[in-house]
């Protein structure tokens, strides 16, 4: 690349040279050079050194002196590494090199240093491959960079970035920003073009447009904002006037000089300069001066009515000549005195207002010193010398009174004591100057020229009085006052202290404005003998007692019985709020404590208030359960120790399962007794009886029974043996073992339980027990079987008589004091708990013997030793005595400058009850609260301003207008003076700081006057209007008359232009009243309670429903539909109707049905009760509980419950006889049949008691009813019935065996063996051995006492033991095992409550939102003191209520628009323009247009119009002259506009802008316009605006096209170019047939409703409204019939796609326009053809003949319970 750009420097050098064989030579060299050192880079070299990274910088010392070093070896190019000797050691790196070591304090001393970002860049500019896109929609894409780098912090020296990087990562170098799209200018339409700016000759006319949008980012500029157009009306009569006068600014205020320096200065015939001089200087235009009288003359109401008296002023002088209105002018800055203050000037009577507007006429409009006939003025020239020759006399008449020394001396001593103590004048240090302006002629074309050439104009007055302007000064601060925080409090508020400086020069006709007059800053009090502050925290009363009856619902029965509530309840206490008292010395801790307890104002306890409700819970009562009574016992000994009574006792007993809440004595009695006979306290057992052993050691026959017997007492416990030495010992029993040939019998079955528990005239106690025949006797030889009789035995039991008695108890009385133990009862304060008590009294009962059905019985009739006590030890609880607060302190009286009432207001104070009394401590105090009147307030500290008299007017100094022509010394336009003071309300001085922080805006200090001149007329001020005797009739009448000289001028006596009289109709108001905006809130009535700032009480039920009214404002009108105040329509304001908040309405359910019977008979099953939903809830009532799933209109509550296995049991009674049923009869043996009765039986604790159904007993386990055996026949061996089987080893393996076994009952003959006693067989799972363990049930729904809503209760699970085939079976089985049993049966559990929402009471009404107007609302609110909890009723949703306040007219100040520009006695040049303030009506909503009122309407309001107390009535303008080409004004600030694109903010910000369009008069001065002038600037908030196209219809070949902004405004700019929709059109060609037109695809078409007939080529033929049917054929077509929208509107119709074939069509009309004859015969087949599909349908659709069916079965069954809710009510 070099090489080529030498070698073009070499060619352009050599280019002339004339050797170019050489040059040829030479460029071949180059070439082949150029060539070698290309391969010599191509080749690679095969080794090349390679490079580690850097190490770490290390060295002994921090900073430049370090060195790192890294690894460098040789590599192979295919990149193995290599010895280094086959690499190149010339070229061999660094292997080490110099650093600086960074340490850790080294992070002070460098920085990252960021440049600023540079200008975002497009990305397409550093990509290549990027292209720009062809449409900017958001924007482009771009990059910006910056520069970064590490410096030293102290001088900014770069350094490494090593060492910033060491600390932090380099900061990002480059980031992505959005390059926004062009924006062009948007800029409004034209206005209407404006009139002719000459009457006659060529003048111009313009039409203007102002700017929306500035151009942004590179977008078009604004075009042209102006357009011209020439006009001519008509010719002009005589010559075109070409020279105008034009005033200059005025210039800056300034002093006179002093008389004796003006006549030392004064050369001879100068007396033009001065004034020429100081008008050159106003050239400028001293804008501060102009500023300044805007402030002095604009600042209140004087000045407004001043501007009002020369509005009607001049309309009333219309009829003098000009020079008398530019006369006027002159006392258009308000010429009037004003009264005192400004109220007084604006609720002054109303009598001397219309003389204010009115009174403008009384200056005479001819004087000399302005004359409209300039002659005059020339006149009065000439007679100037005469004067001054006067003059001059009268100054030496001066010079010759000189007073001497002393008396000058007092005189000037006088003036200033005068000066020091006139009010306000140490502030005002008030000025009078005069200012000048300059008049210059000027030529149409903007020349300035000699003012001879204007001479044909009066020249206007150069001079006029003014205030010179003064800054603001002000002191020195003062001290800092001391903090307005007095204690010590290191985390609470700080205080504040202030210090102040005063004014001592106000600032005056537009000075600099007064700085601060206050600062502020926070302090908090330092040193040790600073308090600590009072610190307020919240106290409470104790909680009240626990109500459960308020969370009882509406339908709830227990609400008519609500004793013995228990469970889950709500309590209550009131918070309030008390100073706390810290660091007390102990002297002053009793005393200091009582007086913490005052409490105050809520508000000063700034802590989260505490809780004013809470859940408690009442315990229910446990009720006393007892299990069932125990078998009667023997008869026994009262007392075993004392056996002399001969009379026993037989007992039965019980015991308490569930112990009661209030101890045992609440439970029935546990122990029955029955008298006796024959008692005794121990008695022999027989446990068994042994085997029966045949007597003389025979082997059968007869024999005995040895009884085992164990000595048990009376309840059946074994005892030792010794105790039973008194008792029979039981005789053996006789017995008999049958011999082979006897008959064989059973063994005798256990007795039966006893028939009766008691025996009485009627009922005897029986047990029987019974044997059968197992083998009957041989024929002979043998002991033969009894007879069927003696199978049976029957025996007494339960002989005792029916005479059951037992001890009953009363319950216990209360507790009193015990008389032998001294009482130590005295009244103590609250413990924790209830349970405080202080001594032991003592509680009795009744005791009495009872018998069983009968009554009272003597007590010896019951066993004594089983007496319960009568009397036992109790504790008495403490008295408590009421406990209450001090009285607070009295609540604050309402000043009066708040309220501004006259009613006598009242102030209350209240003591809280702390704690109640209770066991007979002292009583509540009756009056917790008291109130007093509040004494008479005191004036509220207000300042006004006052003011003072005007001085006199002064003039422009003498010296100044003495030249001016018509002048006269002592009249003419002036400035007066006056002083304001600051006074309080009650009359007092005051700073005039006070009035300036709290007082309305000051007065003015100065006004325009007029001393009047000889030859003006004077008049009186207008009188009062005369009375009208009613509305609407007559009309009244104001007089003034001419003053002085007045009266004898003929041209005062002009009434056209000094009016003597007014006329106006009487007033004539009707008012009309009309209901205005929405009804508000049902409002209830409201209970008078006491608004308590003190305490914050917690209300039950506030009444939240029923009748209440409802309130619509009423708006009242007078018949110029202006809105006045309400009572003028003689209403109160409103409308008020009732209205009705429907009270709520809780979910209803049925009552609990029955539980249902428990799921299993044995083990654990389910027991179920249900509701049923009778009322779903409505307006905000309690809602249902959680409703089963299925049929919506149920809740279930399911509890395990547990089945006693052995509850019921199978009772088999003995076996019947035989049956033999083989052949062998008369031996009585052989096969045969034995039945007995199974029946199923209740089990009791006495045994099986009564027969019940088969089902309820287990059928698995039911015995045989009937068995087949073989009889024995005699002398065979006969066994007893087989034992129970043996238990099968545990675990079952398969691998066991169990066995049962039978014994011998009688012996076999001879020959003949008894056959096995034992039976074994295999143990198999499931089948006869089984496994068991506990199974656990789920934990049940909670359960509540019966007389509790919610609270604590209690679930319970249920054990069952399993069989390992599932099957429950009786407890016993797991227990016989000794599993294991972890579980717990019972746990606590809570049923949250339903606790209702409560609200606080209502707070006091708003303010009203709007101060008038009809949109103002009063609002209230309450707030949820306790949140609705579990199905409680829910918080209604009306947290907020609303009423409307009385509507009041909304008055407010409004500038009237600003008058045209006047330049005062010059055709153009700098001139004012003027406008009024006057006052508007309006009723607030903004859509109602304001009305013009009285100003004695607004009189209460401070001047100020739209916010700003600045009020401005007159300012500069500029009045173009003719000819002048000028800028308009600057049109307002458009609104604020934002970037957006669809809606979306791209982020640059928001802009408005404002303009200036250029107006020209004249076609000649086009040329020397100005610049039209734009002015952005960025704003808040904006708005999104978009801009779209628009056209308009198709008017021939054209439409119209416009942009449209997204608020409906045309615009131009804004839309995209390249959207642009085409507004002309043309045809080629062109569209001459009849109802043809060009189309938008530049084809002709027909107009709407006229179809398209073309021709071969594809033009229109014809337009024609014959529909045409349309089949395509092969062929040639002649006519080509299509609709406007068949073809392509982008292609030619030739053109079209698949149009290649040929194309016929059937023309159903001839060519004399009457239908052809095929047309009727294709209508004719379409007619039959429709009547057949008709007939065809009918057929179709026509319903069969009902066959008989048979009725449906499965018919619906009826909704019994129709409910729509859903499972979450």
């Amino acid at each position: 690349m070099g090489l080529a750009s030498r070698n073009e420097g070499t060619l352009g050098v050599l280019r002339g040279s004339p050797f170019p064989s050489l040059w040829r030579l030479a460029l071949l060299f180059l070439s082949i050079w150029e060539l070698d050192a290309q391969t010599a880079v191509e080749t690679k070299p095969l080794y090349i050194w390679q490079t580690g990274p850097w190490g770490r910088c290390m060295g002994s010392e921090c900073g430049p002196g370090g060195s790192q070093s890294r690894a460098v070896w040789c590599a192979h190019s295919e990149g193995w590494t290599t010895l280094h000797t086959n690499c190149d050691q010339a070229q061999r790196p660094d292997n080490q090199q110099s650093c600086f070591r960074v340490c850790d304090w080294h992070k002070d001393l460098y920085d990252w240093q960021l440049g600023a970002w540079n200008q975002c860049l497009p990305v397409s500019m550093r990509s290549a491959g990027v292209q720009r896109p062809a449409v900017c929609t958001r924007g482009e894409e771009g990059i910006q960079t910056r520069e970064v780098g590490c410096v030293q912090k102290a001088d900014g020296e770069p350094a490494e970035d090593a060492i910033c990087e060491y600390f932090e990562p380099k900061p990002r170098l480059e980031q992505a920003c959005l390059i926004p799209c062009p924006r062009d200018c948007v800029i409004s339409e034209f206005t209407v073009w404006t009139p002719c700016s000459k009457t006659c000759g060529m003048g111009l006319q313009n039409r203007i447009r102002f700017v929306l949008a500035p151009p942004l980012f590179g977008g078009a500029a604004c075009p042209n904002l102006t357009e011209f157009q020439t006009c001519q009306p008509g010719p002009c009569e005589g010559e075109e006037s070409l020279y105008s006068l034009r005033v200059g600014p005025w210039g800056p205020c300034s002093v006179p000089m002093p008389r004796q320096a003006r006549q030392a200065d004064k050369p001879p015939r100068e007396s033009d300069k001065p004034a020429r001089e100081s008008d050159k200087l106003s050239k400028e235009g001293d804008k501060q001066s102009r500023d300044g009288e805007k402030q002095s003359r604009g600042r209140d109401k004087q000045s407004r009515e001043g501007v009002k008296q020369s509005g009607e002023g001049d309309k009333q002088s219309k009829g003098g000549d000009k020079q008398t209105r530019e006369d006027d002018k002159q006392h258009k800055e308000g010429d009037k005195r004003s009264k005192e203050g400004e109220k007084p000037s604006r609720d002054g009577d109303k009598s001397s207002r219309p003389n204010r507007k009115l009174g403008r006429p009384n200056r005479k409009p001819d004087r000399p010193s302005r004359q409209a006939d300039r002659p005059k003025r020339q006149k009065k020239a000439k007679n100037k010398e005469k004067k001054e020759k006067k003059r001059e006399k009268l100054r030496e008449r001066e010079r010759g009174k000189v007073k001497d020394p002393e008396t000058r001396e007092l005189i000037k001593k006088k003036r200033n004591r005068n000066r020091q103590n006139r009010p306000g004048g140490k502030f005002w240090d008030l000025q009078v100057g005069y200012q000048t302006r300059e008049v210059t002629c000027v030529h149409k074309s903007g020349d300035t020229e000699a003012l001879s050439l204007c001479s044909q104009e009066s020249l206007p007055v150069t001079y006029q009085a003014c205030v010179m302007t003064k800054d603001c000064d002000v002191t020195e601060w003062s001290e800092w006052s001391a903090c307005s925080k007095e204690c010590y409090d290191p985390n609470g508020p700080k205080g504040e202290r202030t210090r102040t400086r005063k004014v001592s020069q106000f600032p005056i006709n537009g000075g600099a404005e007064c700085p601060e007059l206050e600062e502020k800053e926070s302090c908090s009090p330092q040193g040790d003998a600073v308090p600590p502050c009072i610190v307020y925290s919240w106290k409470s009363t104790e909680w009240t007692e626990c109500r459960v009856d308020v969370l009882l619902s509406q339908q709830d029965r227990r609400r008519g019985n609500q004793t013995g509530l228990c469970g889950g309840g709500i309590q209550t206490r009131e918070v309030y709020c008390v100073q706390t008292v810290t660091d007390t010395p102990s002297n002053l801790g009793a005393l200091r404590s009582k007086e913490a307890l005052r409490p105050v104002d809520s508000d000063l306890c700034l802590s989260i208030t505490p809780n004013t409700t809470q859940l408690c819970h009442i315990s229910c009562p446990v009720e006393c359960e007892v299990s069932s009574w125990s078998a009667w016992g023997p008869c026994t000994y009262e007392n075993c120790q004392d056996q002399t009574a001969k009379k026993g006792f037989k007992l039965r007993k019980r015991k308490i399962v569930n112990e009661p809440t209030g101890g045992t004595g609440n439970c029935p009695h546990l122990v029955e007794a029955i008298p006796c006979e024959d008692p005794s306290c121990y008695d022999w057992l027989v446990v068994k009886l042994e085997e029966c052993i045949p007597d003389n050691e025979k082997e059968c026959g007869p024999g005995t029974q040895n009884p085992q017997v164990q000595c048990v007492n009376s309840d059946g416990e074994y005892v030792e043996r010794q105790l039973c030495r008194d008792a029979i010992l039981p005789m053996p029993a006789i017995c008999e073992v049958p011999c082979p040939k006897d008959c064989a019998l059973s063994s005798w079955t256990p007795w039966s339980l006893c028939s009766h528990t008691c025996s009485g005239k009627n009922t005897e106690g029986k047990q029987t027990r019974a044997r059968s025949i197992l083998a009957y006797n041989a024929g002979e030889g043998g002991i033969q079987c009894p007879n069927i009789s003696a199978l049976q035995e029957v025996r007494n039991c339960n002989d005792h008589p029916c005479t059951v008695y037992h001890w009953q108890t009363g319950p216990w009385g209360q507790c009193i004091e015990d008389s032998s133990i001294p009482a130590t009862n005295t009244s103590v304060g609250r413990t924790r708990g209830d349970d405080a008590s202080c001594s032991v009294g003592m509680q009795t009962r009744k005791v009495i013997c009872v018998r069983v059905n009968v009554g009272q019985v003597p007590p010896k009739k019951c066993p004594e030793s089983l007496r319960p006590d009568t009397v036992r030890p109790c504790l008495l609880p403490c008295k408590r005595d009421c406990i209450v607060t001090p009285y607070s302190d009295w609540s604050t009286c309402p000043s009066t400058c708040q309220t501004g009432g006259n009613t006598k207001k009242k102030q209350y104070r209240k003591r809280i009850v702390i704690q109640l009394p209770a066991n007979g401590g002292q009583d509540c105090p009756e009056v917790l609260t008291q109130e007093r009147e509040c004494e008479a307030p005191s004036v509220c500290q207000g300042y006004r301003w006052k003011t003072h008299k005007w001085r006199r007017c002064q003039l422009v100094p003498w010296s100044v207008r003495q030249d001016s022509p018509g002048a006269q010394e002592t009249c003419g336009p002036g400035l007066q003076i006056r002083a304001v003071s600051c006074r309080k309300q009650d009359g007092g001085q005051a700073d005039v700081e006070a009035c300036l922080k709290f007082a309305s805006s000051m007065p003015p200090l100065t006004q325009l006057c007029q001393l009047p001149c000889q030859e003006d007329c004077q008049l009186s001020s207008w009188s009062r209007f005369s009375s009208c005797t009613a509305d609407c009739v007559g009309v009244r009448t104001r007089k003034r008359t001419l003053v002085g000289k007045s009266k004898k001028r003929d041209q005062c006596k002009n009434n056209q232009v000094y009016p003597l009289s007014e006329t106006q109709y009487c007033p004539c108001n009707k008012y009309n009243a009309q209901p205005v905006g929405n009804w508000s809130d049902c409002i209830l009535p409201e209970g008078g309670r006491m608004e308590g700032q003190l305490g914050m009480k917690v209300q039950g039920d506030i009444k939240e429903c029923g009748q209440g009214h409802r309130y619509q404002a009423m708006v009242c009108y007078d018949q110029d539909n202006r809105i006045v105040e309400t009572s003028r329509c003689n209403s109160h304001g409103y409308i008020e109707e009732a209205c009705i908040i429907p009270c709520p309405s809780d979910c209803k359910l049925s009552e609990w049905s029955n539980w249902s019977r428990c799921s299993k008979s044995c083990g654990s099953g389910v027991k179920v009760r249900s509701k049923w939903l009778r009322e779903k809830p409505y307006n905000g009532g309690r809602p249902c509980p959680k409703l089963d799933h299925v049929n919506q209109a149920q809740v279930y509550e399911v509890v395990p419950c547990l089945s006693d296995c052995g509850q019921y049991v199978w009772v088999a009674e003995p076996w019947s006889v035989w049956k033999v049923s083989s052949v062998d009869v008369k031996e009585n043996c052989g096969e045969g049949v034995q039945t007995r009765k199974v029946r199923c039986m209740l089990n009791t604790i006495d045994g099986p008691s009564e027969q019940v159904e088969d089902y309820l007993c287990d059928p698995e386990e039911m015995p045989l009813g009937a068995r087949n055996s073989r009889l024995p026949c005699p002398e065979d061996c006969v066994l007893s019935d087989w034992g129970a089987w043996s238990p099968c080893p545990l675990p079952c393996s398969g691998n066991g065996t169990r066995e049962r076994s039978a014994y011998s009952l009688r012996q076999p003959g001879e020959g003949k063996e008894c056959p096995l006693t034992t039976e074994t067989e295999p143990c198999r799972l499931n089948s006869n051995c089984f496994h068991y363990s506990y199974n656990i049930t789920d934990w049940s729904t909670c359960q509540l006492s019966d007389r509790a809503v919610c609270g604590n209760g209690i679930k319970t699970r249920m054990l069952d033991c399993v069989r390992s085939d599932s099957k429950s079976v009786d407890l016993k089985f797991c227990k016989e095992l000794g599993l294991e049993r972890k579980w717990q049966m019972n746990a606590s559990c809570v049923v949250e409550c339903p606790v209702n929402c409560q609200l606080s009471e209502w707070a006091a009404w708003s303010e009203c939102t709007h101060t008038c107007g009809l949109q103002g609302k009063l609002w209230r609110s309450r707030t949820v003191i306790q949140a609705p909890q579990g199905d409680g009723r829910p918080c209604p949703l009306q947290m907020d209520q609303w009423k409307p306040c009385l509507v009041k007219p909304c008055y407010s100040w409004r500038y009237s628009a600003w008058s045209e520009c006047k330049s005062e006695g010059a055709r153009c040049g700098e001139g004012l323009r003027f406008r009024n303030v006057s006052c508007f009506v309006s009723d607030g909503s903004g859509l109602q247009e304001s009305s013009l009122v009285d100003d004695e309407l607004c009189g209460d309001l401070e001047p100020s119009v739209d916010g700003d107390t600045h009020i401005i009535l007159q300012e500069a303008c500029t009045v173009p002259c003719p000819g002048e080409c000028y800028l308009t004004d600057w049109t307002v600030w458009s609104p604020c506009q934002l970037s957006c694109v669809s809606g979306d903010d791209l982020g640059f910000g928001s802009v408005q802008v404002r303009s200036r369009a250029v107006v020209a008069q004249d076609p000649e001065n086009l040329l020397q316009c100005p610049e039209q002038e734009l002015e952005a600037r960025p704003c808040t908030e904006g708005q999104c605006f978009e801009y779209k196209w628009r056209t308009g219809p198709w008017r021939g070949s054209s439409r119209q096209v416009w942009c449209q902004r997204s608020d409906g405004l045309n615009v131009t700019g804004g839309c995209p170019p390249t959207a642009k929709p085409m507004a002309d059109r043309s045809c080629d060609p062109p569209c001459t047939k009849p109802r043809s037109l060009c189309t938008e695809a530049g084809v002709c078409g027909c107009e709407e409703g006229y179809t398209e007939v073309m021709t071969s080529d594809g033009l229109l033929d014809q337009c024609t409204v014959i529909p045409v049917l349309e089949i395509p054929t092969a062929g040639d077509n002649k006519a080509d019939v299509k609709t406007i929208r068949a073809f392509n509107p982008t292609q030619p119709a030739a053109n079209t796609p698949g149009r290649a074939g040929r194309t016929w069509f059937l023309q159903p009309f001839g060519p004399d326009g009457k239908l052809k004859t095929w047309v009727y015969g294709v209508a004719a087949g379409a007619f039959v053809l429709l009547v057949f599909i008709i007939s065809m349908t009918y057929l179709a659709c026509k319903k069969p003949k009902k066959p008989q069916r048979r009725q449906m079965n499965n018919r619906l069954k009826p909704l019994t319970l129709a409910y729509d809710g859903d499972a979450d009510m």
